[in-house]
């Protein structure tokens, strides 16, 4: 009979006592948490210790476990992501319905944005970005705005960790990167001429939460020869809309 694979065990077990601990409103002792799942307080206590060093749970003074700061942080961005796509769905369509192209809401993961939402063009032949798939900050017009917020520094580390690979021949070097992410910052939009794929173009803008802080970008997708400027004004208030239903209060 086949065995069971050793580290899937583990986080089966693992994954098991995070539940557990959840069920209750107060710390949970060693021994209760053995009960609930079921395994020996030996190796229940050797998998919470390694919980605890990654900091997905936490020991009190009294030897009761609850569940660490790293869960909390990624509950917070598990609602984050929940909060800005409700909040921008309803505005998303009424851009798509305005401008007749695909409309993207993305979010920034260190280096990378990660789309979570889209309206499709009603088009035959569109651009379309699948939801939860991954692109470099450097080749997106959103990326560009997130980097101009971020600085001069950020950019240049940026640039000397990821290589910033190219990915068509549009695709911009550091010094014009720098260059363009000033002026997206400048003019409160930015653009995406074919940088990261042959034929496309975007239009992007950010989106602010209550605390000021960038929360995403939204932008148009489109065959490049059918961009226009005039969705421009269109875009920003769409973004502003979104902010503004997070709680930004522009000053």
């Amino acid at each position: 009979m086949p065995q069971s694979n050793p580290s899937i065990q583990v986080i089966d077990r693992a994954a098991r006592l995070l539940d557990a601990i959840a069920s209750y409103s107060e710390p949970a002792s060693l021994k209760h948490l053995s009960a609930d799942t079921g395994l020996h307080p030996s190796t229940a206590f050797r998998i919470l210790g390694a919980l605890a060093n990654v900091g997905l749970v936490e020991r009190d003074t009294q030897g009761r476990y609850r569940l660490g700061g790293t869960i909390v942080r990624l509950a917070q961005k598990v609602r984050h992501v929940a909060d800005i796509r409700e909040e921008a769905l309803p505005i998303m369509e009424t851009l798509r319905d305005q401008v007749g192209e695909t409309v993207n809401l993305s979010i920034r993961s260190s280096d990378e944005l990660i789309y979570i939402e889209r309206k499709a063009s009603p088009k035959m032949i569109r651009v379309e970005q699948v939801i939860g798939s991954r692109a470099p900050l450097h080749v997106t017009g959103v990326g560009k705005l997130m980097l101009g917020r971020l600085g001069e520094t950020f950019i240049r580390a940026y640039a000397e960790r990821t290589g910033l690979p190219a990915y068509t021949r549009h695709t911009l070097p550091l010094e014009r990167l720098l260059a363009e992410s000033r002026l997206a910052i400048e003019r409160g939009y930015a653009l995406d001429n074919e940088e990261a794929e042959e034929g496309v173009g975007c239009i992007s803008a950010l989106v602010h939460d209550a605390s000021g802080e960038v929360a995403g970008g939204l932008s148009i997708s489109a065959p490049i020869e059918r961009r226009k400027d005039e969705w421009i004004p269109l875009l920003q208030e769409a973004a502003k809309g979104i902010s503004k239903r997070l709680g930004f209060v522009e000053r």
